[in-house]
């Protein structure tokens, strides 16, 4: 069963190929990922990679946690699972909208 690992402090310089390398040390990678700015696409320094096994996983986190890896210590953990977004659309759980009909709020239009 594959295990996926979050991988931090990344150089913005590293590819995914760059990972697939490294991780591949520790066994056979599933799939590697780096997080990019939606707006301009640039590495965010951090990314996930799955790891074949949970076995497999366990020895990248202690052969790769901490080193140096272009110029940078890397921070290598298991992913946590990404919370739950709510149903509310892009405004989430923020409260009312404007003008939305309760008393003495909103805007007048």
């Amino acid at each position: 069963m594959a295990a996926k690992l979050f991988v931090g402090n990344l150089s913005f310089q590293a590819t995914e190929e760059d990972l697939r390398e490294l991780f591949a040390q520790a066994g056979n990678v599933e799939t590697v990922r780096i997080i990019t700015d939606q707006f301009t696409g640039r590495p965010r320094g951090f990314g996930f990679v799955e790891m074949a096994t949970k076995e497999e996983a366990t020895k990248a986190i202690e052969m790769l946690n901490g080193r140096l890896f272009r110029d940078r210590n890397l921070v290598v953990d298991e992913a946590r699972p990404q919370p739950q977004r709510g149903a509310g659309g892009p405004r989430g759980d923020r409260g009312p909208r404007p003008g939305g009909g309760g008393p003495g709020g909103g805007w007048r239009r």
